[in-house]
């Protein structure tokens, strides 16, 4: 146009321009200073996003590996129980949340033979683990958490009943699991919404006189326990302070606070610091 020649530069001789806040990277997993190339992103920025998102993606379509984690389980001399949820498969079970907050007829069926009978006065603490939206969390997190725990509230004199391994589950399947098994309170370990730079975050979440229909403000949830985030030795200390806590006051939710003294040790002897 009027004669003149345009110019272009070659995609060498773009300038990927550094954001100020580059050096706070060092500190964390977060997407933050990216900088940028013209207007978009450099690329390989672009490409480690692309990384993340299909990380993100396979987290949540990775099948539960139910047989595997219940191998790691009781080769800790832990008991398990294998359940499912209402959901018939991954899809129905990402496209119907509610189907997973209920059991499957024959997960029900199995529970209410086994512990219905009036001689089963119930255990103190029932542990279930479902994949959620990350199996791999729960593949990489779960089974050293769960023995960790429970050791520790076994320790403490606190009856447990078998760990329940339910596929295809959201978090208030807990609550039907451990209303079957006239389990005082319940302890969920579910694979946590993966983010960019988590996919493999184990969500826990704990509810105290836990029955179908239960609602959330009645739970407690600590989250991000992988080892780039809050460390399983540190999760299972937080979760014992809040059970500790939960049988000393009888509720859970947010009337439970997490106030845990830097000094807490696993059920830790000294009431006052619960009560």
């Amino acid at each position: 146009m009027n004669g003149m020649k345009q110019e272009y530069l070659p995609a060498s001789a773009a300038t990927v321009l550094e954001d100020p806040w580059a050096d706070l990277k060092r500190y964390t997993d977060a997407r933050i200073a990216l900088g940028r190339c013209g207007v978009s992103l450099p690329q390989t920025e672009w490409l480690r996003f692309r990384l993340a998102h299909a990380r993100a993606r396979d987290a949540v379509l990775t099948p539960f590996d139910r047989a595997g984690v219940r191998s790691d389980i009781e080769s800790a001399g832990l008991r398990c129980l294998e359940l499912a949820s209402a959901a018939a498969s991954r899809e129905d079970f990402l496209a119907r949340p509610d189907k997973g907050r209920r059991l499957s007829e024959a997960s029900r069926e199995l529970l209410a033979s086994q512990y219905a009978g009036a001689d089963n006065q119930g255990a103190d603490i029932c542990l279930v683990i479902s994949d959620g939206l990350s199996a791999r969390a729960v593949h990489e997190n779960a089974a050293p958490f769960a023995q960790l725990f429970l050791a520790s509230a076994a320790d403490a004199g606190y009856s447990a009943t078998p760990v329940a391994l339910v596929e295809f589950g959201r978090v208030a399947v807990a609550d039907e699991v451990a209303s079957l098994m006239k389990a005082r309170l319940v302890v969920i370990l579910i694979g946590e919404r993966p983010g960019l730079s988590s996919p493999n975050s184990l969500g826990v979440y704990l509810t105290y006189a836990p029955f179908p229909g239960c609602t959330d403000e009645a739970r407690n949830c600590i989250s991000n326990v992988r080892p780039a985030g809050l460390s399983i030795e540190e999760g299972v200390r937080k979760l014992c302070y809040l059970v500790q806590g939960a049988f000393a006051r009888q509720l859970t939710g947010v009337n439970l606070k997490d106030d845990m003294p830097a000094t807490y040790l696993p059920f830790g002897k000294d009431p006052a610091a619960i009560a």
